[in-house]
C-alpha cells in the first residue's frame, strides 16, 4: 500500500495545516453544537443509522474522522471505535473529547488515510466508515479504495456516505438555482478546486494561518469501480435528494431536521450518495 507520489505531498501538507487550524473553530462553532453532543442530542444522521444498522459489539474504523464527534457517536451506539485522521490537532482533540464525554473503547490514530493499513499494523475491522466531506480531499480514489478495503475484515463491510459528485460539480456562488457545471466531475491530476476562502463551512472566525486548501472530485462510477477492483462486493448504492449541510445558497431545510433540499427542483440533481461494499468471508 502506498499513498500517491511525492508530487502530492505539498497538497497533503496544505490540507493538514488547514484542518489543524479548523479544529478549534469547529469545536467552538454552533454548527457542530458541542453542547448538544455532550447531552446526546447531536447524533449521526438518520440515513447513516438506518443503512449501517446495529453496530453493537462491532469493531468500527472511521477514516478521516476530524475531531471524532461522529466516531464517538458510533461508540455510543455500541461499537468499539478507532478514528484515523491526517490532522494531529484533530486527533488530539478527539482523544480529549472521548475522555471528557466519558466514552470508553475508543482509539484515535494520526495518519494519512492512504497509510491506514500500515498505521494500524494490518488490523482489520467489521465496519470501515467514512462520512460526508472526506473523499474530496483525496487525489487518487483507486489508492484510497485499496487502503480502505485492506482495513475491512473478511465478512465485514465498508460504508460510505458522501456528497454526490454532481453536487461538487455545480457552481455554488450564484443566488439562483441555475445548475451550472463549474468544476470537474471526474478525477483530475491537479486539484479540481483550490479554496482560498478563509471562512470554513461553519460559523466562527476566519482562518488566518492556512486558508488555502485543495480538493478533487471523483465520479460515482470511478468510486464504485475502485472499490470493486480493490476486492469488495457492492451491496447497494443509494442516491439522495437531500444533503446534511447547506451546500448551495438556495437550499432550504428538509423534513429531516438536519437535511437541506432543493424544494422546487428536488428531482433535478442528486445531492448525496451512500453505498455499502462488503468483503467476502
Amino acid at each position: 500500500m502506498s499513498r500517491p507520489g511525492p508530487e502530492y505531498d505539498r497538497y497533503f501538507e496544505g490540507n493538514r495545516a488547514n484542518w489543524d487550524e479548523r479544529v478549534p473553530i469547529h469545536i467552538a462553532s454552533q454548527g457542530y453544537d458541542m453542547t448538544g453532543f455532550l447531552r446526546g442530542e447531536k447524533q449521526l444522521t438518520r440515513t447513516e443509522r438506518e443503512e449501517v444498522g446495529d453496530v453493537r459489539g462491532k469493531r468500527l474504523l472511521h477514516l478521516q474522522c476530524h475531531f471524532g464527534m461522529d466516531t464517538l457517536n458510533w461508540a455510543r451506539l455500541g461499537a468499539t471505535v478507532t478514528g484515523l485522521d491526517l490532522s494531529p490537532a484533530g486527533v488530539e482533540a478527539a482523544r480529549r473529547l472521548a475522555t471528557y464525554a466519558e466514552i470508553a473503547d475508543t482509539r484515535f490514530v494520526e495518519a494519512n488515510v492512504y497509510d491506514a493499513p500500515e498505521a494500524l499494523d494490518g488490523e482489520t475491522f467489521d465496519i470501515v466508515y467514512t462520512g460526508i466531506g472526506a473523499l474530496n480531499w483525496l487525489p487518487d480514489i483507486k489508492a484510497w479504495a485499496r487502503a480502505a478495503a485492506a482495513c475491512v475484515a473478511p465478512g465485514g463491510f465498508l460504508y460510505l456516505i458522501e456528497c454526490h459528485p454532481v453536487l461538487w460539480s455545480l457552481d455554488d456562488t450564484g443566488p439562483d438555482p441555475a445548475f451550472v457545471l463549474k468544476y470537474p466531475y471526474f478525477e483530475t491530476v491537479e486539484p479540481g478546486y483550490v479554496a482560498e476562502d478563509a471562512q470554513t463551512y461553519t460559523d466562527g472566525p476566519l482562518l488566518t494561518q492556512a486558508p488555502v486548501s485543495y480538493e478533487w472530485n471523483h465520479g460515482l462510477g470511478e468510486t464504485i469501480d475502485a472499490l470493486l477492483q480493490a476486492g469488495l462486493r457492492l451491496d447497494f448504492v443509494h442516491e439522495h435528494r437531500e444533503v446534511y449541510w447547506q451546500a448551495l445558497p438556495w437550499m432550504v431545510p428538509g423534513d429531516d431536521p438536519r437535511a437541506w433540499v432543493l424544494p422546487e427542483h428536488a428531482d433535478r440533481v442528486p445531492l448525496m450518495y451512500s453505498l455499502r461494499a462488503s468483503k467476502p468471508a
